[in-house]
């Protein structure tokens, strides 16, 4: 026989990953999905076309140094636990490719899910301006670049290497020209006049009980993109006080928190925002319109 076949590979893989203990959630969301992911790399075939083809390439021969190259994959990821997005240098959301290392977290934000439909009804009409704070490698920045032609973007980091990573992203996609990448700690490098129509932050939210509970493979993401303090709620504060001065009277800011909506309404139990429903569930992200944040948050 010239070789495995497809389905003997992935299988191999998936099993080998599962025997393993390996934890997931940064690009796939379990073992096949990784190995799968793996094999078509090894291959070198185009990954979004390749997986809505998979039940077509079970048969197909993997040549006996693409199942080489496939296994010594699967055994780095074994012993070294880095996110597949970072051994590969690739990471995949909302069907864009984007460069990924350890300079900023694997883009994986549930804000992709919303802006196919331009959160509607909440946008009254086309951003001119956006802003996405706590940008990392600017998925998001990019993703609403490309959403909304006519509007200026700009991407913001406290971390001067996630920056990096956020420039070789916007030209790997072409858009130099309309998305603007600045580093600042939240609005603080913005200027006092900086008014936008949409706002967008995946900013750090775990809280410390969490964090001391990562599995191994969250540890080699920034823990400045992750930590949240105590609560989870620190940078969030900050965010909901100083987006009243940036938002324009009909703006809207949206965030994710994850799995903190517990902690974010004890933080804020007065405050009125609008939960969206993602894959992850109803209360992984909120909106929150400019006028709410005109009183106490």
């Amino acid at each position: 026989m010239p070789g495995f076949r497809f389905s003997q590979a992935w299988r191999e893989a998936e099993q080998r990953l599962l025997d393993a203990g390996l934890s997931y959630g940064q690009g796939t969301e379990d073992a096949a999905q990784e190995a799968a992911w793996m094999l078509l790399h090894c291959l070198g075939w185009p990954l979004l076309e390749s997986f809505a083809r998979l039940p077509e390439l079970q048969r197909r021969v993997v040549p006996e140094a693409v199942l080489q190259r496939l296994r010594e994959l699967v055994e780095q990821r074994v012993r070294t636990r880095r996110p597949l997005a970072y051994l590969l240098g690739e990471a995949w959301l909302h069907g864009q490719r984007f460069l990924a290392d350890e300079r900023a977290i694997v883009p994986r934000s549930l804000i992709a899910e919303l802006l196919d439909e331009g959160l509607d009804p909440w946008l009254r009409s086309e951003p001119a301006r956006i802003a996405e704070l706590c940008t990392g490698g600017a998925s998001l920045a990019i993703l609403a670049a490309q959403r909304w032609p006519g509007a200026e973007v700009t991407g913001s980091d406290i971390s001067a290497p996630a920056l990096e990573l956020a420039r070789a992203n916007v030209e790997l996609h072409g858009l130099g020209s309309r998305v603007r990448l600045l580093r600042s700690d939240l609005f603080e490098a913005f200027g006092v006049e900086a008014r936008f129509d949409l706002v967008l932050c995946n900013p750090p939210y775990v809280n410390e009980a969490s964090m001391r509970a990562l599995p191994r493979e969250f540890l080699h993401e920034p823990r400045l993109a992750l930590a949240g303090g105590d609560d989870g709620m620190d940078l969030v504060r900050r965010l909901l006080r100083e987006a009243r001065r940036h938002l324009r009277p009909q703006g809207v800011m949206v965030v994710e928190i994850g799995h903190e909506r517990a902690h974010f309404e004890a933080a804020f139990p007065r405050l009125a925002v609008h939960w969206l429903p993602v894959s992850a569930g109803d209360d992984a992200v909120f909106l929150v319109e400019a006028a709410a944040l005109e009183g106490d948050a």
